[in-house]
């Protein structure tokens, strides 16, 4: 493919009900934030886009929860995110925002336009209402019982228990969360966008032009979605906060957030022409503009499906690329802000970066981290202590160490200048330095333009660790024992610190779009500007001038010690407790108010057929340990009279493993076994749950050999 005439890359936008944590970061923003510094280090014209969310549900239920307006909300949280993005590196051309008056004029075009060729539908159908709140009530106002796992907090969207997807209609019990009361079903009627009109375009344009060059994960999700069959989708809401409906009949109405916010792309592109006195429409409107969505996996079907429709009806180019990502875990568990299971970016920055003089270096050394083990094909897991041994190991040890290395010696055996080369000295190994540069770029090139980020920045690290051989190989500090006595040594000295500082300015090029903090460091302790950062420039050993004096050496990065990783897991731990305290709260404050029906709800009838496929034991617990990185589990060792079961449960924050071994317990004994943690759990085991989620062992009242049936 030819090069295109410019580029427009967008991240997701994220919701400003609340702080961001790490995995937002590693999923959308940071892949995003190093492929536009790569284009930008090439001299393209490249334009890139973001902004906080600002409508939908979830704004004005974080206002009911502080208290406050949803105004109030977004002014809090929008300048709080832009804020700990630029901190973290992230270098967006625009960080704009939903609420203002140019989305909402663009938001109305868009709607408006649509509507008037025909592209939208109506719909009279019914829908949640509560009468004594006045109100329809969005999905987020809808609780109740999840159908899939049986928590009895599950919202009209999802349970976010089990991560299932949910419709309000399949709640068990639903109420409203406005007040407490089982909602009616009232008409209403609302715009709809006809995804099953355009599956045709989309089997060709996803399925057959994008099969091969999309991740295989973008793909199958929608193909999965295609498959199933595309259904009419409204895009507006009975609400009163986002952009209002702009035609007759939408009183009392506003656009759906879904629809409303992936258009916060084009206003935030107007806004940044307008603030640069640039045309907006070639980035949106030219077939020779390159445009790419970075996202998360949850996000797939509105960046792959909704929103290409949106922009075919509406005349806009359709993205070239979607390189989603998976999720990034915390520890054993998902990230979540809700339940405290998160690092939250604002923390991070506030105790790492903020409370050190030069903590720029720690915001790459997270950068470095969340790249290495970025979650480009399947889920990842963050833990503290591979962040130690990350940052320590690599970071330190392999790419600091080298430069750090290079210019104590160049100062010390150089006179802190750039020595001369002496070619006829070169040899072999002097040539293979400036091959393995050449090789890097285009290898770590290669893999930038696939969005193939972690194995780019291997490279960038295994390019120092071979910049590291060469000097053992050479090893000018020995040589230079002999300089009394070889009239070569100093030559040899000269040819050997030449290579190694020229290796180290291709490094500051190459690790520029993943650690720009520390690129621009590198580029300060060789006295040269930024423009030397251009990637034209990676591969040539002529970068550094000889007789060119460098500052003195400073290091990079710092070591990360054992204190800082337990204070951080001990937090963790911490602010666990403190939701679950919160959580617990406000539940027993809910049930004060909610119909007693839902406080503990029964789940649907089952007949006795159903009951009989359930084979129920009686177990003996004989061993119980921890499972390591993964606070919640511990690895039973169970006896079942025929035979020991292997089986995990998520029972360790309620019990000590000392505390529990001899204990006779029920176990479901014909579970399809479910491999955790690299361990195959054959079986569950039968918990009771009070209404403070304390947990207690179903248990035989009287001793029994392990084994014994239930019936």
């Amino acid at each position: 493919m030819n090069t295109p005439k410019r580029y427009l890359i967008t991240a997701a936008l994220p919701y400003a009900n609340g702080l961001k944590h790490i995995g937002h970061l590693a999923g959308a923003y940071l892949p995003a934030d190093i492929y536009v510094r790569y284009l930008k280090a090439q001299k393209r014209d490249v334009v890139f886009v973001c902004g906080s969310d600002e409508h939908g549900t979830a704004i004005p239920i974080q206002a009911t929860k502080e208290g406050t307006t949803a105004q109030a909300i977004i002014d809090k949280y929008h300048p709080i995110i832009e804020q700990n993005f630029k901190d973290l590196g992230i270098a967006f051309d625009i960080y704009h925002r939903t609420s203002d008056a140019l989305h909402h004029e663009t938001a109305s075009a868009f709607f408006k336009d649509l509507e008037a060729k025909g592209d939208l539908e109506t719909k009279t159908s019914l829908q949640y209402y509560d009468a004594a709140a006045n109100s329809f009530l969005a999905d987020r106002y809808i609780k109740g019982t999840c159908p899939n796992c049986g928590h009895h907090e599950a919202y009209g969207d999802q349970c976010e228990k089990c991560g299932k997807s949910l419709s309000p209609e399949e709640l068990i019990n639903p109420v409203s969360t406005l007040s407490g009361n089982v909602p009616i079903k009232k008409e209403t009627t609302h715009w709809y966008l006809p995804l099953n009109k355009h599956e045709d375009f989309l089997r060709e344009w996803i399925l057959k032009e994008h099969a091969n060059d999309w991740r295989p994960a973008v793909v199958g999700q929608c193909k999965s979605w295609i498959d199933g069959g595309l259904q009419p989708r409204a895009v507006t809401r009975d609400l009163d906060w986002g952009v209002k409906v702009p035609v007759a009949g939408g009183d009392g109405k506003v656009l759906y957030v879904w629809f409303d916010a992936p258009i916060g792309y084009i206003s935030a592109t107007k806004q940044w022409a307008k603030d640069n006195g640039k045309d907006w429409t070639p980035y949106w409107n030219d077939a020779e503009t390159k445009l790419v969505h970075f996202i998360g996996k949850d996000n797939i079907v509105f960046h792959c499906i909704i929103f290409p429709i949106m922009l075919k009806l509406h005349g806009h180019i359709l993205p070239e690329s979607v390189p989603a990502n998976e999720f990034m875990n915390l520890e054993g568990d998902k990230m979540s802000t809700s339940k405290g299971w998160s690092i939250e970016m604002d923390d991070y920055i506030n105790k790492w970066i903020k409370k050190e003089n030069g903590g720029t270096g720690l915001a790459d050394s997270l950068r470095f981290y969340l790249t290495s083990i970025a979650p480009e094909s399947k889920d990842s897991e963050f833990t503290w202590k591979g962040f130690q041994e990350s940052v320590n190991g690599e970071l330190v040890s392999i790419f600091a160490n080298y430069v750090n290395r290079t210019w104590v010696l160049m100062h010390k055996l150089c006179k802190g200048k750039v020595p001369p080369i002496h070619p006829d000295l070169l040899d072999e190994e002097d040539n293979a330095i400036l091959q393995s540069v050449k090789d890097s770029k285009a290898k770590i090139t290669e893999l930038l333009e696939q969005y193939k980020f972690r194995d780019a920045l291997f490279e960038v690290i295994n390019l120092a660790r071979i910049g590291n051989q060469y000097m053992q190989k050479k090893e000018p500090w020995i040589v230079a024992k002999n300089l009394a006595t070889d009239p070569t040594a100093q030559a040899k000295i000269d040819n050997c610190m030449h290579a190694c500082l020229q290796l180290c300015a291709n490094l500051a090029i190459l690790v520029n779009p993943f650690l720009p903090f520390t690129a621009r460091k590198m580029c300060y302790l060789m006295k040269v500007v930024d423009k030397m950062l251009d990637w034209e420039n990676a591969g040539n050993f002529n970068l550094l001038k000889v007789g060119y004096s460098l500052r003195p050496p400073e290091l990079l990065f710092r070591k990360i010690e054992d204190e800082e990783i337990e204070a951080e897991l001990s937090q963790l731990q911490t602010n666990l407790k403190a939701k679950k305290i919160t959580m617990d709260t406000i539940t027993t404050t809910d049930a004060s108010t909610a119909p007693e029906a839902n406080d503990n709800a029964f789940k649907p009838e089952i007949v006795f057929d159903d009951f009989g496929k359930i084979d129920l034991r009686v177990g003996t617990i004989i061993d119980a340990k921890k499972v390591e990185k993964a606070d919640k589990l511990l690895q039973l060792e169970v006896e079942l009279g025929l035979e020991k079961r292997t089986i995990l449960s998520g029972i360790a924050m309620h019990f000590e493993p000392s505390d529990i071994i001899g204990k006779q317990v029920v176990v479901v004994a014909n579970l399809a076994p479910r491999k955790m943690r690299g361990v195959e759990s054959k079986g569950m085991i039968l918990m009771a749950e009070d209404a403070h989620g304390k947990l207690y062992f179903v248990q035989p009242s009287e001793a029994i050999a392990a084994g014994s049936k239930i019936s």
